[in-house]
């Protein structure tokens, strides 16, 4: 099975590289092209065309993002506030009962009755934890949504004029050389603030 989808890899790998090289050799549209800043990856005359945004740049510079790290940053601390608060009021129920216990005032039922309120407050702690857990992560990846819809519906308005065939974004590990020549970050930046402000007067 491995093996399989190691040549399928391959396989995708060599023809992708083929059509690339075939849309850009000297005997293809690619030919006698120039490259201005900011614009186009190939010449003006060339059915293909692709730019790229450093993504660090956008999660640095979009106020939707820096929103959305607020409000996250807001909600993980409220959680760790609850989960603090029940945890103290646990560790003071505990004390209580300990101590009644080392001082002799209970009897085996009253300690039966302890040990089973302890027990259900342990439980209570570990079932909200997990609750307030999802809520955080459901939030996250709901407002994550977001922000990838609002560059994917600013780059599809940004690209009327521009024709480019692939905007694709920069992050380190993935691709290993770009020319600066086609980047357009500012741009995207820049639009992207004013997309998201104007969307949503």
């Amino acid at each position: 099975m491995k093996n399989g989808m190691m040549i399928w890899n391959v396989l995708l790998s060599l023809v992708a590289g083929f059509l690339l090289f075939k849309q850009l050799s000297p005997s293809g549209k690619g030919s006698g092209t120039s490259k201005k800043q900011g614009h186009d990856s190939v010449g003006n005359g060339s059915d293909f065309r692709m730019a790229y945004f450093e993504m660090d740049s956008v999660a640095a510079s979009f106020d939707l993002v820096k929103e959305v790290k607020t409000e996250l940053a807001k909600k993980e601390n409220a959680i760790n506030a609850e989960v603090e608060k029940m945890t103290r009021t646990f560790q003071q129920r505990y004390g209580e009962l300990q101590n009644k216990a080392q001082a002799g005032t209970m009897n085996q039922g009253e300690v039966d009755a302890a040990s089973q309120e302890l027990k259900k407050m342990d439980d209570d702690i570990k079932i909200r934890k997990s609750q307030l857990d999802q809520e955080y992560s459901d939030l996250m990846v709901r407002r994550q949504t977001e922000i990838k819809n609002k560059i994917e519906d600013f780059l599809k308005d940004y690209n009327k004029t521009r024709k480019y065939s692939y905007i694709i974004s920069y992050e380190q590990g993935l691709f290993y050389f770009r020319d600066s020549a086609y980047n357009i970050t500012v741009d995207v930046v820049k639009g992207l603030n004013q997309f998201y402000k104007k969307k949503d007067k």
